[in-house]
C-alpha cells in the first residue's frame, strides 16, 4: 500500500506500476505536506505521475466521503497544447482504473472530471466548462491568463487548491515566463485560499532559479532562497549525438531532391531502432514528414503528432 493514500488510489497504482520510481518516493511527501514543490528529474522518470497522482488522491477522498464540490480544484499548466491533450489522457486513465475498483467493491464513485482548454478548445466546449467546470482543468500559459481576464473565468479559477506547472523550464527563461509569473500572482491574488505550486523540471542548472520563479519574489527567505522543497533526482543522460548533412549542396530554399534525400535517410535510421522522434518546425511539415516516411516504411509504422491533433 502507498502510505497515506486512498486504498483505491493505492490499488491502481501498484496493480498499474508496482513499486514507486525515485522522484515519487521523494515528491509525495512533500507534497502532501501542503508546501510549495519544485520536482527535477529526468524524462521518464514518473515525474509527472508524482504531481497528478497526489492531487487526485485528494480528488478520490472527496468523492468516496460524498464531499466532492462541483468547483475546479486543480491547475494543470503545460507550456505545449500538444502536451495537454496528453495529460489529459494520462489522467483519464487513472480516474477509469479507480473508479472500476470503486464499483467492484460495491462503492460507485461521483464521476471526477476533467478537461482541456487551450486556443483550440471549440467555444462550445469552453463555455460548458465555465457552466459546469471540470475538477481538473488543463491548460496552457496563455489560455490561463485569458481565464484571468473575464469574470466568469475568475469564478471557475477562484476554487483552485493546487496548481501544477508542466515543464516550468521550458518558460522560466523568457517573456512567455514573465507572462506566467504574473497570471500565479493573479491566481493567489483570486483564490479564496493560495493554491499550492507543484513545479516539473527536466534537470537545470541553477535548480535554485528556476525554484524562485516557482513561487515568486513573495516567497522567498531572508536569504534569497525559495521558500520551497527542491527535490533534485538524477543528472542528464549520457548522449550520443551526431551531425548529419545531406551530399547536396545546402541553398536557401530545399528542392525535392534535397528533401527525398533527407527522408530517405531519416527511414534508414528509423529502420535501425526500434523507436524514433522526428521533430519538425510546423504542423504543416509534420503532417508532410509523417507522409513522406509513411511511403518509405509502410501503412501503420509513422504518426503525425502536433497541437491540433
Amino acid at each position: 500500500m502507498l502510505p497515506g493514500f486512498h486504498p483505491l488510489v493505492s490499488r491502481w497504482f501498484e496493480d498499474r506500476f508496482g513499486t514507486p520510481t525515485e522522484p515519487q518516493l521523494l515528491g509525495w511527501p512533500e507534497i502532501r505536506s501542503g508546501r510549495d514543490v519544485l520536482l527535477s528529474a529526468p524524462t521518464g522518470s514518473g515525474k509527472t505521475l508524482a504531481a497528478f497522482l497526489s492531487a487526485l488522491d485528494g480528488l478520490v477522498a472527496q468523492a468516496s466521503g460524498g464531499d466532492l464540490p462541483d468547483t475546479t480544484r486543480v491547475l494543470y499548466v503545460s507550456p505545449l497544447r500538444a502536451l495537454s491533450h496528453d495529460i489529459e489522457k494520462n489522467l483519464r486513465e487513472p480516474l477509469a482504473g479507480i473508479d472500476a475498483l470503486a464499483r467492484e467493491a460495491g462503492t460507485a464513485l461521483p464521476p471526477i472530471r476533467v478537461a482541456v482548454r487551450t486556443g483550440d478548445t471549440p467555444s462550445s466546449r469552453r463555455a460548458a466548462q465555465l457552466a459546469r467546470p471540470p475538477h481538473v482543468l488543463v491548460t496552457t500559459p496563455e489560455s490561463f491568463y485569458l481565464l484571468l481576464t473575464s469574470e466568469r473565468g475568475r469564478a471557475l479559477l477562484r476554487t483552485v487548491r493546487t496548481l501544477v506547472c508542466d515543464e516550468i523550464h521550458a518558460v522560466a527563461r523568457d517573456k512567455r515566463g514573465a507572462h506566467l509569473a504574473l497570471s500565479l500572482e493573479r491566481l493567489e491574488a483570486l483564490a479564496e485560499v493560495r493554491p499550492q505550486r507543484i513545479g516539473l523540471s527536466a534537470t537545470q542548472r541553477p535548480i535554485d532559479e528556476i525554484a524562485r520563479f516557482l513561487v515568486g519574489a513573495g516567497r522567498l527567505r531572508p536569504d534569497g532562497a525559495p521558500d520551497c522543497a527542491v527535490i533534485e533526482v538524477g543528472r542528464r543522460r549520457a548522449l550520443d549525438l551526431g551531425i548529419e548533412v545531406p551530399r547536396d549542396e545546402l541553398s536557401s530554399i530545399a528542392s525535392n531532391e534535397l528533401w527525398s534525400e533527407t527522408y530517405d535517410r531519416v527511414a534508414a535510421l528509423v529502420r535501425e531502432h526500434r523507436t524514433t522522434l522526428v521533430f519538425v518546425n510546423t504542423r504543416r511539415h509534420a503532417e508532410r514528414a509523417a507522409h513522406a516516411l509513411g511511403e518509405r516504411l509502410g501503412e501503420g509504422a509513422v504518426a503525425a503528432h502536433h497541437g491540433s491533433l
